[in-house]
This record gives structure tokens, sequence and C-alpha cells, in this order.
């Protein structure tokens, strides 16, 4: 019975995602595009915290890795920016190789530190990559950012020329929900296959007692700086999204401020779990934007600049009094709750 529940809702709500950019507008789709990136960096942080219990600070510093390595890789250049002029799905997928080769590179670091130390040692990586996102011009474009070339893939460019699909105009936010859901139900599923497996064994052993993964033969450091790697891909993913979304990339997003939310979207969605991880980046990323649209209409909360509590502080507030609610009183996370509906009453077969 719970098993046929499960999969009555899973169906309803795939046919739900997939008819979404037919009826809904632009701001539901883009904010949904924001979830969606989200939820690939959480599960990369999630597999790295949360499953195997290493604090990161640095998880923002990835995600500019990917937005910015898919720029230079893939803009042909000009006005004094660095392009190589890569196919864009190549580009692409170099993007999040360089954030794996630059989580590689840290990889010695983290393998060996564990606790706040390696957390201290990431905060590092943030310090660098504003200093070099602010300074490099040339790859970069400074504070003013640069402009993400558009995805081209199997000759669909996914940017503002619209394409009539059933009478429904498809600009970039609708041509991209379909490949922020192909690329989501990759992540989620990898990451479930890691977890479930043998390594997703090893890095709970190593997260929940580190000497004791040793005796019985884990390599500990081997595993951490594998993990590290796999967490900064991710990151490096949800950078290309979010960079694709966005249309173009400005370094004060790639701050401090993100990796704590990354690190709250963990938290509140479930430390361990690929759900968790999804639902604590939806809640995370969406409630700005929901202030923000309709601030006019809730009390305390004003537009930016109008005098009151701006939607980012006020929704910064919430999910921070979110943390604590969970620390307190739902150590699980959201994924609790849903695991506590799930489970089969007296007498009823699962």
């Amino acid at each position: 019975m719970i098993s046929s529940r499960r999969t009555y809702v899973r169906a309803a709500a795939a046919v739900l995602l997939l008819a979404l950019p037919f009826y809904v507008d632009r701001f539901w789709l883009q904010a949904g595009l924001f979830a969606m990136a989200a939820a690939i960096g959480a599960i990369g942080i999630n597999l790295l915290t949360g499953a195997t219990g290493q604090l990161s600070m640095g998880h923002a510093f990835f995600l500019a890795v990917g937005a910015y390595g898919y720029c230079v890789l893939a803009a042909d250049g000009g006005a004094g920016l660095t392009g190589l002029g890569l196919p864009t799905w190549l580009a692409a997928v170099l993007a999040v190789a360089a954030a794996g080769l630059a989580g590689g590179l840290f990889s010695p670091i983290a393998g060996r530190l564990r606790g706040a130390y390696l957390g201290i040692a990431t905060l590092a990586l943030i310090f660098i990559g504003q200093h070099v996102l602010f300074n490099a011009h040339d790859l970069t474009g400074g504070a003013n950012g640069r402009d993400v070339p558009p995805l081209n893939l199997f000759g669909l460019t996914f940017d503002d020329r619209e394409v009539v699909v059933a009478a429904v105009p498809f600009g970039s936010a609708e041509k991209l929900w379909y490949a922020g859901l192909v690329l989501l139900l990759g992540c989620v599923i990898f990451a479930r296959g890691v977890l479930r497996g043998r390594p997703g064994r090893a890095m709970n052993a190593i997260r929940d007692h580190r000497v004791a993964a040793g005796v019985i033969g884990v390599p500990v450091a081997r595993y951490r700086a594998g993990v590290f790697v796999l967490s900064s891909m991710y990151a490096g993913l949800a950078g290309v999204l979010l960079a694709l979304v966005f249309q173009r990339t400005v370094p004060d997003y790639f701050g401090m401020t993100l990796s704590l939310e990354y690190l709250a979207m963990i938290v509140i969605g479930g430390l361990g779990s690929v759900a968790g991880a999804v639902a604590g980046a939806a809640l995370v990323s969406l409630l700005p934007q929901l202030l923000t649209r309709y601030s006019d209409a809730l009390p305390l909360v004003s537009a930016p600049g109008t005098g009151g509590i701006a939607p980012g502080e006020a929704s910064r507030y919430l999910y921070g009094a979110a943390v604590v609610a969970v620390v307190l009183f739902l150590p699980g996370g959201l994924v609790r709750i849903t695991a506590r509906r799930s489970k089969p009453t007296p007498g009823e077969e699962a």
C-alpha cells in the first residue's frame, strides 16, 4: 500500500513538473530553476558534510569556478574579456571538470583535516575566490561580471528566441526548465547510488567513527579526498546552471553568504539525505523570491530600498530560525517528517 501510494505521488509530481512551463509565467520558472540549481549544489555538500562529516565553508568557491569557467570556455572573447569559444555543451562539461580539479587540488588538505579545522581551511577559499573574481578582469569582468553565453545542445539554443510548442512560446526559462529537471534527476539518482552502495557505507563509517573506520580497512584519507572532489563537481554543475539562468555572473553572489545558505539547506532538509537536500534547497532558495514577489501584501516586509525589512534580510531571519528549530526539535530535518508519515500503521502492509 505504501509503495503504491509513493508511486502515484511520484507520477503525479512528474506530470506536474513536466506541464508547468505550459501554464506558469517566467517568474515561477526562474524560481524553480534557482531551486533546481540550489538542490544540485546542496546534494553535493550533503555528500561531504552530511554523509561524510566534513565541514566545508567554501562551497560558493566551487560554484563560482563552474559559473565563470563556463563563461570563459564558451564565450568568444571581445571587449577585453578572455574567451575560448568552445561549443557550449563542451564548455559546460569542462567547467564541471574544472570545479572537480579545483577540489582535487584542495583534496590533500581535505583528506587530513576535520571538523572546525577543515571549515576554517575551506573558508580561505572564499577570500581567495573573491579576490580573483574582483581583480582578474580579463577572466571575470571584475565587479561588473560578464555575460553568459546561452547553451546550445542538439541544435537547440537555450536563449530568449521563442520556439512555439503546442501554441505556447518557449523562451530561455521554458527551455532550461527541462534541462534543469534532467540534470537534477541525474544528480539525485547518482547520489542515491553512491549512498546506498559500498562508498556510502564507508562514508557513514568515517562520519560516525573515523578511527574505527580506519581499523576495519576503510582508506579514510582517500575517501575524504574523493568525496571532496565529487562535492566540488556537484557545486560546479550548480554554478553552470545558475549562470545560464541568471544570464550574467557577478562576483558578489559567490560570497560567504551563499556558503552559509548551503549549510542551512542541508541542516533544514536533513543531513545525509538526498531528499532532504532537495527539500532544504527549495525552502532556502524560494523563500527570498516569494517574499520579494509578495512584499506588498506581507506585514513588516517591504520592497528593497523602501526602509523596511528587505525580503532577503527577512528570509535569512526565517531560515535562521528554521535551523534553530530543526536542531532543537527535529534533528533529522524536514525529511524526518516524511519518513514518519510513510511508516505503515499497525496491521498495514508496507
